[in-house]
């Protein structure tokens, strides 16, 4: 059980990097240039962001990212064999969602969440100005997943909500949605790689996470 307790433990740990600080290599764009829109081209995705944004890590192959430095908006793209065990991972961790949207005959899994960021600091506070808006748009074909992080950061003047209704939303991640192609890779990561984890080490993270979904709490005993 200790060791099962270690796997789940460290799921937590790497979720909490990946969306609070493995995903965030970007920032925002303005007011009057939001009717402005920047065209991108990865190995596994193209579209078109809403005002001025470029290109800030492209090392890896199949993880870009971008930053609007006006709004302070973080968008991050990858790709990998199973984006619906990643979601899995999310929702344990309290990402809400998702809602269901359809663009260019391709439905998205839209979820929603809040994140503070860890700045390497001893410094625990949750403070509510430091909070960062998080929106994962996600779509899963037969042999690959593609994922969408977009962060509205702690100075963004974006009005976020945990909804489609509100301007983070409408007015940035519907019109990229809009605009996006996917494009089929030869050579897809796996989602375990991703995690640093092999695969049945991955496995059984997953498999301990339905268990507790299912109601056998018992799986996280001693695990804190």
């Amino acid at each position: 059980m200790e060791k099962k307790n270690m796997i789940i433990i460290v799921a937590v740990v790497i979720l909490a990097v990946v969306v609070v600080s493995g995903f965030i290599f970007i920032s925002g764009s303005s007011d009057d240039s939001s009717k402005e829109s920047t065209s991108f081209s990865s190995p596994f995705m193209a579209g078109s962001f809403v005002g001025n944004v470029s290109l800030e890590n492209d090392s890896l192959e199949y993880v870009h990212s971008y930053k609007d430095k006006a709004h302070d908006i973080e968008y991050n793209i990858t790709t990998m064999d199973n984006a619906s065990a990643l979601m899995e991972i999310y929702e344990f961790q309290g990402i809400e969602g998702p809602e269901k949207r359809t663009f260019n005959g391709q439905e998205w899994n839209i979820y929603f969440g809040e994140a503070v960021p860890n700045n390497g600091d001893n410094n625990n506070s949750t403070d509510s100005k430091s909070t960062m808006g998080i929106i994962i748009c996600e779509v899963q074909k037969e042999n690959q997943g593609y994922v969408i992080n977009i962060i509205f950061g702690n100075n963004s003047d974006v009005n976020f909500t945990k909804n489609t209704y509100g301007d983070s939303y409408i007015n940035y991640v519907e019109p990229l949605l809009k605009t996006i192609s996917l494009k089929e890779s030869k050579d897809v990561p796996s989602v375990a790689e991703q995690f640093g984890l092999s695969q049945d080490e991955f496995n059984q993270q997953i498999n301990l996470i339905r268990q507790y979904e299912a109601g056998n709490t018992s799986v996280l005993e001693g695990s804190v």
